[in-house]
């Protein structure tokens, strides 16, 4: 029995669940913002400790990276992003969660070709991109003052 493309396409829709959007869109919105508003706490804190506002802002940088490693190796941080959904993904705790996931996962395949070679894998295309955005940029910002 061949399939053609668009009954192919009939069965797939068919199959597939619909997407609650409202309740996705509300609940990245909401984790996200918790997540944010979480940085200006740590902020507000830092600056109250005596740092100025650029090492607090780098200090809260630390700290979020760090409590998404902690939270993914304590296998927390997939169950937030399970039910929060793209607001755990967007702010810098989601790139910490990028980075130690597939190092834990490869972890058995020993250091080189485990951790090493695969820690990179979801991570690596973003800050390829992005340093490769940020340098065109750069250059094109460089150019125009030049003019």
């Amino acid at each position: 029995m061949k399939v053609t493309k668009n009954e192919y396409s009939e069965m797939s829709k068919n199959a597939s669940p619909g997407s609650p959007s409202f309740k996705n869109i509300s609940l990245a919105f909401l984790s996200g913002g918790l997540i944010c508003s979480f940085g200006e706490f740590l902020t507000f804190l830092y600056k109250n400790m005596g740092l100025d506002l650029k090492n607090s802002r780098n200090l809260v940088s630390v700290t979020l990276v760090f409590l998404g490693a902690l939270l993914t190796a304590l296998k927390v941080y997939d169950n937030i992003a399970k039910h929060a959904g793209a607001g755990t993904l967007v702010p810098i705790t989601g790139f910490a969660n990028s980075i130690v996931a597939p190092a834990i996962e490869f972890k058995s395949e020993c250091h080189v070709t485990g951790i090493g070679a695969k820690m990179f894998i979801i991570a690596g295309p973003v800050l390829v991109f992005g340093i490769t955005g940020s340098v065109i940029y750069g250059a094109i910002m460089w150019i125009l003052k030049l003019l």
